[in-house]
């Protein structure tokens, strides 16, 4: 970096929340398959531990060396409805419970690939995964899980996007004493894509190398500045200055990847170059939308001003990096950005103009609190909103979304650090059952028959 991006860079971390949210090392676990439990948990907790032993290290120096504060270290795994496809059991938990003790031992935060990849259909390893969720979030701290539902190539598995609309309600009463955050490290997806660093739907995909290095980079508050310096200019020098911010953003992201690759002495993967707000003041996409011109997010106007932030975004992030990859975009979480919970608060953001802007966003429906009175049913419809508009738009989409027991709308759930507090949120009371019931697969549309 040159001198005046060093000092460009210094004045976005005093002043803007420029951060890197995580490093997250991606291991496979391909070679610890073993029909035996006790032989394929050992496996696996030697491989992690071994593998990542200096991870959380080496990003404490990093942060030291480079005054880059760097939020999360994390690591992702094979699926484990594959890894583990070969061991013979009705129960995927001892193997949650012994990647909880791996992430403890080398101390990230989170651990991501307790997964399934269902968009065509259920293997053996598949069922006996989702059938474990409620459990395994229940008893573990630290791991994550993901389940794919659908793709662009192949439809949406309708008989999975039914079933999840149950796992997430007997996840949400199995953590209801703790504000039923088991479902806050819950993804569905539809088009999950396999080196994604962010939490809670990272996992290393089969097409990765043996240990890789990802890592994220987040800076709504850098972008936030940056307008400000052009209010009331045009569109056109509205997506230059976000163009121009990505792009020193990437660069920092790319200094600390090469660096703590070089270091760990695992290949770097990509930079993620996704806004992803925090409850702090100052780090919010909402924030962002306002200096824009709207005066609240949800306001007319918010889907436009959502697309052109994250279409330049990555734009910006391309020309940084040659390696730009995972989910890079804007991330629009409700419990953790203070401005999209003010929006929710004051009746400016629905569910259902969250859905619109999903078309747009890098993700999707994300930490989005609900009664815990709601039915599996219209979960499973809210699910398949979400795929549907990524398996027709050829994007990633993804529902995170958390009926709190015992709640309803306008009560708070409070979460705790980066996932914040929430409030609950009414959804459509109408009935949505038959259709769900239904099962068996979406066809893929016709502008999937490519080759």
């Amino acid at each position: 970096m040159s001198r005046v991006e060093v000092q460009e860079t210094n004045s976005m971390i005093r002043e803007m929340n420029l951060d890197v949210r995580t490093i997250t090392m991606g291991i496979s676990l391909m070679d610890c398959a073993h029909e035996d439990m006790n032989v394929f948990n050992r496996n696996i907790y030697d491989k992690i531990t071994r593998s990542a032993e200096h991870l959380v290290k080496t990003g404490e120096d990093l942060e030291k060396q480079f005054g880059v504060p760097i939020v999360n270290k994390r690591i992702s795994v094979t699926p484990i409805s594959i890894a583990a496809g070969g061991l013979k059991t009705d129960t995927f938990v001892p193997v949650a419970e012994a990647l909880d003790r791996a992430a403890k031992e080398v101390g990230v935060n989170f651990i991501g690939g307790f997964s399934a990849l269902v968009q065509k259909g259920f293997t053996n390893g598949d069922r006996v995964l989702i059938n474990s969720i409620p459990e395994a979030l229940a008893v573990t701290d630290r791991v994550c899980s993901s389940v794919n539902v659908g793709s662009s190539r192949s439809g949406i598995n309708m008989d999975a996007v039914k079933q999840m609309g149950d796992i997430i309600i007997r996840t949400a009463e199995r953590t209801a004493d703790r504000g039923s955050i088991g479902c806050a490290k819950l993804v569905v997806f539809c088009n999950a894509v396999e080196d994604n660093p962010f939490m809670a739907g990272a996992f290393h995909g089969v097409g990765e190398q043996e240990c890789v290095i990802n890592v994220g980079v987040s800076g709504p508050g850098v972008v936030k500045r940056a307008l400000e310096e052009v209010k009331g200019k045009d569109f056109e020098t509205l997506c230059e200055t976000i163009k121009r911010t990505a792009f020193k953003v990437t660069r920092v992201g790319q200094l600390v990847a090469q660096e703590a690759s070089k270091r760990l002495g695992v290949p770097f993967g990509i930079i993620d170059l996704s806004l992803a707000p925090t409850p702090e003041i100052g780090d919010s996409i909402a924030e962002i939308f306002q200096v824009m011109g709207l005066e609240e997010a949800g306001a007319p106007g918010t889907t436009a001003a959502l697309a052109i932030l994250n279409d330049n975004v990555k734009k910006g992030g391309v020309m940084a990096s040659s390696y730009v990859g995972g989910l890079s975009g804007a991330f629009i979480p409700v419990s953790e950005d203070h401005g999209m919970i003010e929006a929710v608060q004051r009746g400016a953001l629905t569910l259902e103009k969250l859905e619109a802007m999903t078309c747009v966003c890098s993700v999707g429906l994300d930490m989005i609190a609900i009664p815990g009175s709601t039915s599996p049913a219209t979960i499973s419809g809210i699910i398949a909103d979400e795929a549907a508009i990524g398996m027709v738009n050829n994007k990633t989409t993804a529902v995170r979304i958390i009926p709190v027991i015992g709640k309803d709308v306008g009560e708070i759930v409070e979460f705790g650090g980066l996932l914040g507090y929430a409030p609950i949120m009414p959804v459509n009371a109408f009935n949505c059952a038959p259709f769900i019931e239904r099962g068996g697969r979406i066809p893929a549309p016709i502008h999937s028959f490519k080759n």
